[in-house]
């Protein structure tokens, strides 16, 4: 049988494939010495081969070796035919394929920066004409120079997130091996994974920052469209963060602290990468970093998205350059999600906190490093020496722990990031889900479905009242708001059923118009509303939804009773509570008594017998009281005059129910006179302007919708006041004061004080 050999003993100068020879056994078919080459046109032992095709027996046999030679593209190494030894990085930097651009990068203006372009376009026009022209524009230009200079610091000290998001992402900032050959003295990159691929978005390697060696590491983005393809725009495969894991491993035993380079958009997520363990691989990669021995110091470069970034981040120290930005999620994707457009990313970018001044705020970055104006991409030299003043200020102080204190520190910045507090109750208008409520549908509730809501809500007031529990009103006024949104909708139901919808459209267009040019309502218009008013509600029983629109009408004037009785009682209780208060000060009851045990000494069995001294002793304590009360009263609001009594003679036989029937025909008078006042065109008129001005003011009026409605309303107020401020009414007022306050007995008086203070309510309303 055939066999292949190895040559006894190498000869100098001889290839490799004429040293690779074979040999045949018993026939003699077989060759030594032949080449490759010769091998590959020519089959060996051809007899042999032939007579065992043919079955026959014997000692002999045959092999065959071919070889086929393929052309390929030639393989371009990057050590060129005449390396420089003195190179800046060491000979060895002639091994990356990194090198200078052959053509400059063409700028790139950002959106916001376009007043800045349209400033150095008038710079460039001014230079271009004083050189065709000779003359001397030197002032102009200066000054030209000082205001863009001056609107480039004011738009780069005060910008938004979300362009900080584009300075980040912007096409010419440097990338981690700009920075890495601009701040280390010495650099070679290492390749592979030692797992089948070297992922060129991650790129790792050894170098030396003033004498000391470093492991570094980074996501690696291009620097035009070829680079970009090449390096998968910065986003890894798990091959880039195997590869940054195994030299995690070799700088964890060789002692090298690890610099990493955070700039990514995200970890790549194609269907071969999720197969190939994307989430293994950062996972791996997260808790191994946790336990490396050696500093490690993080600086984010550019942007670094969710759990991409943060592979290579676990570090004692996170520092960020000023426009650089960390997030969870890109604002795009978290508009997209929460307000479902990516327009919305602005907002997304604000409410996320992903610059470098709140994540320093929150704890979680460590630093900002500072870029020059214009951004890393205005002078990237600086730049790379800012972060290299920062990265080994930030190593001198890791260096000083030892390693348990390292890991700690390392742990315990993790730890701290965030916060939460527990036995805090939850408030329960909170918005727990982010997601939008879903409001229901109007008119799609029957009026049954409500008749019950407004049943249960009355019996639980019921019973919050019998068990002398305070009521809340959080349900009566949800209830109250959903009925008003009901009878809304009903009437503009009705509106268009009845064909007025487009009268009333063309009516809200005016009035609109009428506020933009800030004038009051003309008659002519005031006049349209009053009758489209009255036919409305001459019209209204006739709607299809009248019944519908009535019964929440009702429902909603009855809770509207139940939140004022409400509210009048509570007001009533803490009224009387306080008077309560006072009276029973022990000045004041003290102040009685002493007047009741004289009035008892004198032996006076009516009022008739008490003498001058005691009567005016009871007047001036009965003024005293009158004088804490009325304090009491004003304090809630409610407006009270003084009670001064008259020189005309008060009869003494003045009963009680006497002056009550007084006190209700006065105010009967009182609400004629409202009435009459109200009813008048003049404040109809006062009052409508008034509703449209609340109306269109909104929710949120501004001040000019302010001072137009303060404004109608005091004249509204001044109406009424005037109304009941007659001279008539107010003779009639001062005669039953006097009568009140001169009254025979101090009990009716006591009574009385509650009817005037309410008389005086009214007037002063």
């Amino acid at each position: 049988m055939a066999s292949l050999t190895r040559p006894p003993a190498s000869l100098p100068g001889a290839a490799a494939s004429d040293l690779f020879g074979s040999s045949g056994g018993g026939g003699g078919g077989g060759a030594r010495g032949l080449s490759l080459r010769a091998l590959g046109r020519a089959r060996l032992g051809g007899a042999a081969v032939g007579t065992r095709r043919r079955g026959a027996g014997g000692a002999g046999a045959a092999g065959a070796v071919v070889a086929k030679l393929r052309k390929v593209k030639k393989h371009e190494y990057p050590w060129p035919d005449d390396p420089d030894p003195n190179v800046k990085g060491g000979v060895l930097s002639h091994l990356s394929p990194f090198k200078p651009l052959k053509e400059k990068p063409k700028p790139v203006t950002l959106e916001f920066e376009k007043p800045l372009v349209e400033l150095e376009k008038k710079i460039m026009d001014v230079r271009k004409m004083a050189n065709e022209t000779g003359l001397d524009f030197s002032d102009q230009i200066a000054l030209l120079e000082s205001k863009y200079q001056q609107a480039l610091k004011d738009l780069y000290t005060h910008l938004t997130p979300i362009q900080r998001v584009n300075i980040a992402r912007h096409p010419n900032r440097p990338t981690f091996l700009d920075h890495v050959f601009s701040i280390t003295d010495k650099f070679v990159e290492l390749h592979g994974d030692r797992a089948g691929y070297d992922d060129p978005a991650i790129v790792t390697g050894i170098g030396t920052i003033d004498g000391e060696r470093y492991m570094f590491m980074g996501h690696q983005k291009g620097r035009n469209t070829k680079e970009n393809i090449q390096r998968n725009f910065g986003m890894p495969t798990p091959h880039g963060y195997r590869k940054a894991l195994r030299m995690m491993y070799y700088a964890d035993h060789h002692g090298f602290p690890i610099i990493t380079f955070i700039d990514t958009p995200g970890a790549y997520a194609d269907l071969k990468s999720e197969e190939l363990g994307q989430g293994e691989a950062i996972a791996h990669n997260l808790r191994t970093m946790f336990g490396l021995k050696v500093p490690i110091v993080s600086i984010v470069i550019g942007e670094g998205g969710s759990g991409g970034a943060l592979a290579i981040g676990c570090a004692n120290k996170l520092l960020m350059l000023e426009n650089a930005v960390f997030y969870v999620a890109s604002p795009e994707a978290c508009a997209a999600i929460l307000w479902k457009t990516a327009k919305a990313s602005p907002k997304a970018a604000e409410k996320l906190k992903i610059t470098a001044t709140e994540l320093c705020k929150l704890q979680v970055a460590d630093g900002i490093i500072p870029e020059p104006l214009g951004g890393a991409h205005a002078d990237p030299s600086w730049t790379s020496q800012q972060i290299k003043i920062a990265v080994v200020e930030a190593m001198n102080e890791l260096k000083k722990m030892d390693t348990q204190e390292l890991l700690k520190h390392r742990m315990l910045k993790f730890r701290k990031i965030g916060g939460f507090q527990e036995g805090i109750p939850v408030d329960p208008k909170r918005k727990v889900n982010m997601k939008m409520k879903e409001e229901p549908l109007l008119g799609k509730i029957s009026d049954a479905e409500l008749e019950s809501e407004v049943e249960k809500l009355k019996q639980k007031i019921v019973k919050a009242k019998e068990s002398s529990a305070e009521a809340s009103d959080s349900g009566l006024d949800e209830l109250m708001e959903k009925l008003k949104k009901e009878v809304d909708h009903e009437y503009s139901e009705a509106i268009k059923a009845l064909g007025l919808d487009e009268r009333m459209s063309t009516l809200r267009e005016e009035l609109v118009k009428a506020k933009q040019q800030e004038q009051p309502l003309h008659p002519i218009l005031m006049d349209k509303i009053d009758k489209l008013k009255k036919e409305f509600n001459e019209r209204l029983p006739g709607a299809p939804n009248y019944d519908s629109l009535k019964s929440k009408l009702d429902m909603l004037n009855e809770l509207s009773k139940v939140k004022n009785a409400e509210k009048v009682a509570s007001q009533k209780e803490e009224i009387n509570r306080k008077l309560k208060e006072v009276l029973e000060r022990p000045d004041l009851k003290e102040k009685v008594e002493a007047l009741n045990a004289e009035i008892e000494d004198s032996g006076a069995t009516s009022p008739e017998d008490v003498d001058e001294g005691l009567k005016l002793k009871l007047i001036n304590l009965k003024k005293e009281i009158d004088m804490e009360m009325a304090n009491v009263l004003e304090s809630f609001g409610l407006h009270v005059e003084a009670i001064k009594p008259t020189s005309r003679d008060i009869s003494p036989q003045t009963s009680v129910p006497e002056l009550s029937a007084k006190l209700g025909n006065l105010n009967k008078e009182i609400n004629n006179k409202i009435e009459e006042v109200v009813h008048s065109t003049d404040l109809k008129n006062l009052m409508e302007m008034l509703k449209m001005e609340i109306v269109n003011a909104g929710k949120a009026p501004d001040s000019s919708s302010k001072s137009k409605i303060d404004a109608l309303q005091q004249q509204i107020k001044q109406r009424l006041f005037e109304a009941i401020n007659s001279t008539e009414l107010r003779k009639k007022h001062e005669e039953l004061t006097a009568e009140i306050s001169e009254g025979p007995m101090w009990e009716e008086m006591a009574t009385s004080l509650g009817i005037v203070s309410f008389l005086r309510m009214q007037l002063g309303k």
